[in-house]
């Protein structure tokens, strides 16, 4: 038996994970310096060394009492000393580059702030405003992972505005990460209480030996379970919001991309090119990419691999990876404009893709900028449904189906005599869009706005009015004739684009109308800046 929705209310105050938001200045993971630069600044003084070997040689041996091998010509000299007390300070000066480095890259989360201070010689100070956070984006690159360390990036809203704590224990940057949506979502932390003094292992305290060795083996564990462990920790999401993507759809629909359309057609001109005895050139210039082709593939697999979207209290979470894994929480409200599109290679099976816009990658210096603007890589019309009710809070998929299924699937050309919810373009709109005209439509629905078009790539926008930041109705000389108009919702910058290249004159007024007064309503009403405040999303219980 259904029951009627139950509201999960949460307390406005909550204990913090963590005592990382306590105000005070904290330090990054130790291994941060290495981690950061570090590994590549050793490996360039190792090629430097090498190229500059027999240089090297003859300023500190001489050219004339080199033997041929430079350990051995230094053992025979005697100067077995000196060599190791030159590798020994420049390993001491690396070691204190690194911690100076490190014990000046300091941080702190206040209720209303993240701030980073950074640099040993030039010194930087960033910091994010949480009430303008836009995600929280967790990232474990896979040598961070070895050492236990992950990636916490900040997004916020504006230009250049986000912060980066790189790195931090994989485990205080998740505990670290939900506390910080709690503070952005306008939820008051706890005192956190101290914790009791740890008792001293005095078996281990006195014996040095196995101690280090039970410390390396419970390293060695940590990370072994950690690479065994789901993206997605079952208990941080609503079991019934989780939507997973199958590996061989995945696979299915990187194969079925434009980029293989383009593939084949190179490979076309190369094999008539071969024929025509004229490859010369021809390989040169396509060869190289064929080959190149091969890692693309295998990073576009890897990267979207055990890929997951699910609902949790601070907002839809989107995590991907296999080796490399990021995890991106989208509080609500953060999402501008959503594209629901389906290329026609995909239409036989089925296939959708979702991508977004919001404010924090619009910035363009996201770590996950370009992986962050798809919400659903492919996915079938029950998942499309499923992410659009994560999305878009309030907007109910079960009430709303026959218009979203009719924005993706339908029109008046294919389903005549059918209902249809949007207001179609007219028929003398021919002229200017023969193939698409009767698809293009727009709707509106409480506090969403939809969009209809395209024929070859079916497209289905929906912008939140409240987030919408301007309407634009253009009209030139072809379309005046015609009595036709051009219309645009402005949102933050990203791939998606909510416009309509034609509609009926009269109708793109009627449209200005509603989308002016409805964002101005809309805006006034919303609470989603504090989501802690608000009842977050509803889950069915059935019995």
């Amino acid at each position: 038996m259904n029951e009627e929705p139950v509201a999960r209310a949460r307390p406005h105050l909550a204990a913090p994970r963590t005592d990382l938001t306590d105000g005070e200045w904290h330090r990054l993971h130790p291994a941060t310096p290495l981690l950061r630069g570090g590994i590549f600044m050793v490996a360039i003084i190792g090629f430097i060394i090498a190229n500059l070997r027999e240089r090297l040689i003859d300023l500190f041996i001489g050219e004339e009492n080199y033997g041929g091998d430079p350990i051995d010509t230094i053992y025979e000299r005697g100067a077995t000393g000196w060599a190791l007390l030159i590798i020994a300070g420049v390993l001491l000066v690396i070691l204190v580059v690194f911690y100076l480095s490190w014990r000046t890259h300091t941080f702190r989360v206040t209720g209303e702030i993240v701030e980073v201070r950074s640099g040993l010689i030039f010194r930087s100070n960033r910091k994010a405003r949480l009430d303008r956070v836009q995600g929280v984006n967790l990232t474990r690159p896979l040598i961070p992972r070895l050492f236990g360390a992950a990636r916490l990036e900040i997004t916020v809203a504006g230009q250049d505005g986000n912060v980066q704590l790189a790195y931090l224990g994989s485990k205080h940057a998740d505990d670290l990460r939900r506390d910080i949506l709690h503070l952005a979502s306008g939820l008051r932390q706890a005192k956190q209480p101290a914790a009791p003094d740890a008792p001293v292992d005095q078996a281990s305290a006195v014996d040095g030996l196995p101690a280090a060795h039970s410390a390396l083996g419970d390293f060695a564990s940590a990370r072994f379970q950690e690479f065994r462990a789901p993206e997605l920790d079952p208990d941080a999401a609503w079991p019934d919001s989780v939507v997973r993507i199958l590996p061989r759809r995945l696979i299915g629909s990187v194969v079925l991309s434009g980029f293989t359309v383009f593939l084949l057609l190179a490979g076309i001109g190369l094999i008539i090119s071969v024929v025509a005895g004229s490859s010369g050139w021809v390989l040169v210039a396509v060869l190289p990419g064929l080959i190149g082709s091969v890692g693309y593939y295998f990073s576009r697999i890897t990267k979207t691999l055990r890929f997951s979207i699910a609902g949790t209290p601070d907002g839809v979470r989107v995590g991907y990876g296999l080796l490399s894994t990021s995890s991106q929480t989208l509080p609500p409200g953060r999402i501008h404009a959503i594209e629901v599109s389906q290329p026609i290679l995909w239409r036989r099976f089925g296939w959708w893709q979702i991508s977004i816009n919001t404010a924090g990658q619009a910035s363009g210096r996201s770590s996950t900028a370009v992986t962050g603007t798809t919400l659903l890589p492919v996915g079938t019309l029950a998942d499309v449904e499923k992410v659009l009710q994560l999305a878009l809070p309030g907007f109910d998929t079960d009430t709303h189906r026959a218009l979203i299924e009719n924005g993706m699937l339908g029109g008046r050309k294919r389903d005549a005599g059918v209902a249809d919810f949007y207001s179609n373009a007219p028929a003398r709109a021919v002229w200017l869009r023969p193939f698409s005209w009767w698809r293009t439509g727009w709707a509106v629905s409480g506090s969403v706005a939809l969009i209809r078009r395209g024929v070859l790539s079916r497209d289905l926008i929906l912008v939140p009015l409240a987030r919408m930041q301007g309407v634009r109705i253009s009209q030139g000389a072809i379309r005046r004739r015609l009595r036709l108009a051009s219309a645009a919702l402005h949102t933050v910058a990203g791939p998606v684009t909510a416009s309509l290249s034609v509609i009926d004159v009269d109708e793109a007024l009627v449209l200005f109308e509603w989308m002016s007064t409805g964002a101005v309503r809309s805006a006034l009403a919303d609470t989603s800046h504090h989501w802690s405040r608000t009842t977050p999303p509803t889950q069915k219980a059935t019995q």
